[in-house]
């Protein structure tokens, strides 16, 4: 197809540079040099194209565009951090197509091609990820006041490094001038979609209207440390042995329910004291169930506390589960779904509504201000891997498809 952006797979490919793995991806953690690397280079960008910069205190990097003196923003954008050995487009396709998007709609206002109301902003949201610091969507969760900044900059890392050193290590430092929850009157969001209905469907754009709902636990399973080969078995109180029945219990949860209605995982597991020869005297992982019907989940919530107590008995520890993060299964604005659609449809792209299972920083932005949220294919639907991958042409559409998003958005045409 013909791009209006004709540079954005070049800038793309420069962008991924940053962190590369040998697999061909990426492994930039928030706050990380590699992270910051790539924040420096957006930076840049940013500045060739236009855009005046600024980053807030949780470390939201800001371009802003101003067309219309003392209005509000229309704000674009996603991530550039990523998981270890991630795919290179998870995040970081979303913003540099925001920003590219957003250049091109503010050089057609300011030709008079279109008449704003709005000004323009794109961000790189921090630590969208958690991998590094937990939990995920930080920086729009402290955007939106649903997280506090301190609570924020305390947090640390498994080293003991703080959020807010972390972030000392920048190329810029937050100076009163970035956008606030206040200055802001929209946001869009494109992203892969992570799964592979709009492949398998051959459907080329996809235009989200719910998200799934979730419930994620941190388990603690307290068991009594001992040698693994003179401690009779009999005797044991193995904390790894708990974890595993409650690995495979989550593992088997899901098909309590019909295929497709709960998916379930367990990751990020701590061993103490992770001795070869020592019997685990405390395990601590994460638990994620995810459903497209809250009553699934409710149900299967129960079930798993019940099996957790099997669990506990069977091998003779303590089981805690902290409910660490839950949502609902919200809708987007059907406003901004059908503004999505309008767009596409003008653009001649095939489209469809579909959910997001993933969390995403738009599932924060969506609950304050109208929020239109797009997804572009995924090959095989492979995320948070070396493999991850987007064609080229589907990367491009989707570009062209946020563009149009944004001229509406800036004229008016929603809120």
């Amino acid at each position: 197809m013909t791009s209006t952006f004709p540079d954005f797979l070049d800038d793309f490919a420069e962008m991924s540079s940053f962190g590369a793995t040998n697999g061909g991806g990426v492994d930039r953690q928030a706050g990380t040099p590699a992270d910051h690397g790539t924040r420096q280079w957006f930076g840049e960008w940013l500045a060739r194209n236009g855009y005046t910069e600024s980053v807030d205190e949780v470390g939201n990097q800001f371009g802003t565009i101003e067309l219309v003196p003392g209005a509000p923003y229309v704000l674009l954008g996603s991530h550039l951090d990523s998981q270890p050995l991630a795919g290179k487009f998870d995040g970081a396709y979303g913003v540099l197509a925001a920003a590219s998007a957003a250049s091109v709609v503010a050089a057609e206002a300011r030709t008079r091609m279109l008449s704003p109301v709005y000004n323009l902003a794109v961000v790189n949201w921090f630590n969208e990820e958690g991998s590094r610091f937990a939990p995920s969507m930080m920086g729009s969760s402290v955007f939106t006041g649903k997280i506090p900044l301190k609570d924020a900059l305390a947090t640390t890392d498994h080293s003991g490094t703080t959020v807010a050193e972390a972030l000392s290590g920048g190329h810029l430092l937050p100076d009163g001038t970035a956008p606030t929850l206040n200055s802001v009157a929209l946001y869009a969001e494109i992203h892969i979609e992570q799964g592979r209905n709009l492949e398998e469907s051959g459907t080329q754009v996809g235009l989200v209207d719910r998200t799934w709902a979730a419930s994620k636990f941190r388990v603690t399973v307290d068991g009594a440390q001992s040698h693994t080969g003179a401690t009779r078995m009999e005797d044991r109180r193995d904390a790894l042995y708990g974890a595993a029945l409650l690995i495979a219990a989550a593992r088997e949860l899901a098909a309590e329910f019909d295929p497709g209605l709960l998916h379930t995982s367990v990751s990020e597991l701590y061993v103490l004291p992770n001795s070869p020869v020592t019997i685990a005297r405390q395990v601590t992982m994460n638990l994620d169930l995810r459903s497209p019907d809250e009553e699934v989940l409710a149900r299967a919530v129960d079930l798993l506390g019940k099996w957790a107590g099997e669990a506990s008995d069977r091998s003779r520890t303590d089981i805690g589960m902290e409910l660490t993060h839950h949502w609902s299964l919200v809708a987007y604005q059907p406003e901004g779904v059908a503004l999505g659609v309008a767009s596409a449809e003008r653009l001649g792209f095939t489209h469809s509504n579909i959910m997001t299972v993933a969390g995403h920083d738009s599932t924060n932005m969506k609950d304050v201000v109208p929020t239109v949220m797009l997804f572009v294919p995924s090959v095989e639907g492979i995320s948070h891997n070396e493999a991850e991958y987007t064609r080229d042409e589907d990367a491009l559409r989707g570009v062209e498809l946020l563009a149009e998003v944004t001229r509406r958005l800036l004229q008016g045409e929603l809120g």
